[in-house]
């Protein structure tokens, strides 16, 4: 009688789940990670893709405990990256600090042209993937 009890309440099939019965069902006991991270831009967007677009994956990530080590890895990634191609982007034009301080508009408008010619990249290299 005692088995069935603990039964009813716990089940641990072959694949390492907990089950409690909730009214006629068996529900899975799942918790999140502890483990706060704070998600930026990148991290966010990820989220949502794997949340709307890849589902499966998503599911098991989430199910396996590494859905934030992986959003972490990738919002660091990305900045990273965005970073690296902006100082690439200013070499390549020439653009010194100097300009800067001569012609303000002209050196905000070609840093806003990089900003978004490196997020463009990044957005297709890491998070719609």
């Amino acid at each position: 009688m005692k088995n069935k009890e603990v039964r009813e309440n716990n089940i641990e099939n072959k694949y390492g789940m907990e089950y409690a019965k909730i009214g006629d069902y068996y529900m899975p006991n799942l918790v999140l990670e502890k483990e706060k991270i704070i998600l930026n831009k990148y991290g966010r967007m990820r989220l949502k893709f794997l949340k709307e677009n890849k589902k499966a994956e998503y599911t098991i990530m989430f199910m396996n405990g590494t859905l934030n080590k992986h959003l972490k890895e990738i919002q660091e990634t990305a900045q990273t990256r965005v970073n690296i191609i902006i100082v690439q982007l200013k070499q390549q034009n020439n653009l010194t600090e100097e300009m800067k301080n001569t012609d303000q508009l002209y050196w905000v408008s070609i840093m806003n042209s990089f900003k978004n010619i490196a997020e463009e990249i990044v957005l297709n290299e890491l998070i719609y993937v």
